[in-house]
């Protein structure tokens, strides 16, 4: 049983997308990017939070040198911009579509505290999964400083588990089927793909892992 609470239990898009709420229905338009559109850029003015409809958004940064650091990629039903209600007036991020059709449901600022004025279950929701998000990324980012791709890889492995695990009866081991390509899980760990694919490869000839493009088995605990 999967256990993303903000997309199952407390999918926000289902929750705060302004076509649920009759006041903003009329005015609301999404709005759609294809492959490597940039949603916002560092330093542009903080005054949305975006949900996503459809497709995959990367969120990164570049260090000073050019290259490029890969905070998350998000999918289909989740918040990003949430800084912005905390009351970041600059982006210090970037947002880029790297799907070929993805659709996002922008909501102000404004709306947004509207809405959290006047219910505070929903408030909430907001400020646990800003907690949340911020848990899951500090993780990642110490991670990426402190191991090397193997036990990065590993780690990440047992967060996708976490998130999208079930067991598999035929190998007692767990099944995990993710929405991200090796290139998505590449940049997360902040590696190459061929080092990706030589990991993945070692780990399978260990007999660790299996997989294949939409899912991965876990034969062994990682840890």
């Amino acid at each position: 049983m999967s256990k993303i609470w903000y997309l199952e239990n407390v999918n926000l898009f289902k929750i705060l997308c302004p076509h649920k709420f009759a006041a903003y229905k009329d005015c609301h338009n999404f709005t759609q990017y294809s492959k490597s559109d940039y949603i916002y850029f560092v330093e542009d003015a903080s005054t949305k939070v975006f949900l996503i409809e459809k497709g995959k958004v990367k969120l990164g940064y570049y260090n000073e040198d050019g290259s490029e650091v890969v905070k998350a990629i998000l999918c289909k039903g989740e918040l990003f911009g949430e800084k912005a209600i905390l009351g970041e007036e600059k982006r210090n991020e970037f947002a880029q579509s790297i799907d070929n059709s993805t659709s996002i449901c922008p909501i102000g600022v404004t709306t947004l505290h509207d809405l959290m004025r006047d219910n505070q279950t929903f408030t909430l929701k907001i400020y646990k999964f800003i907690s949340f998000r911020i848990q899951k990324l500090e993780r990642r980012l110490q991670i990426l400083l402190f191991k090397d791709a193997k036990t990065r890889l590993l780690d990440f492995l047992d967060e996708l588990c976490e998130d999208y695990g079930m067991c598999c009866e035929e190998t007692g081991g767990m099944k995990i089927e993710h929405p991200y390509t090796q290139k998505d899980i590449a940049n997360l760990i902040g590696t190459s793909r061929p080092t990706l694919n030589l990991i993945l490869n070692e780990l399978k000839h260990d007999g660790v892992i299996d997989f294949n493009r939409k899912a991965i088995l876990l034969l062994k605990k990682t840890a």
